[in-house]
């Protein structure tokens, strides 16, 4: 059973701005697909870095992804910005299910929602290991109760 992402902006604790390229623009015009997902990879990843402490060169655990979702709702193009929105729908021992929304610039509602799951992992055996404590509470600041629909 998956956690659905938020509907709204008031509903994220934590927003990045990423600026669209020109390469990201597909042959029709908009942001391609696939191009969504980095956008998800990006807040997490920041994220985890600047308020978790991670170090993504050096830390011996690292967060890998088994599942990633996104739902598309319109369209983003270059030169726009994209507001990422981030909020904890899950944490469990050692994985953590972040809730995106991809919201253009002073929108309510998403351009694109979806859902990515880390499973931190030790570095060298890719096994299942206890998310760190300074990460943990780093992802605990976004959790978020959300209602059976």
């Amino acid at each position: 059973m998956s956690v659905e992402a938020p509907e709204r902006r008031a509903d994220y604790p934590h927003f990045l701005s990423i600026p669209t390229r020109w390469m990201d623009n597909d042959i029709y015009g908009h942001v391609n697909n696939v191009t969504y997902y980095s956008y998800f990879d990006t807040v997490i990843n920041e994220y985890l870095i600047r308020v978790g402490g991670l170090d993504i060169h050096g830390s011996p655990v690292i967060g890998i992804t088994p599942e990633t979702f996104c739902r598309f709702r319109d369209s983003f193009t270059f030169p726009e910005v994209v507001e990422a929105g981030l909020a904890v729908g899950r944490l469990g021992r050692s994985s953590v299910t972040y809730l995106i929304g991809l919201f253009k610039q002073g929108a309510e509602a998403p351009a694109a929602l979806g859902h990515f799951v880390h499973v931190f992992v030790d570095r060298e055996t890719q096994r299942p290991v206890p998310i760190p404590d300074p990460i943990r509470a780093a992802l605990e600041r976004l959790r978020i109760e959300r209602g059976e629909g």
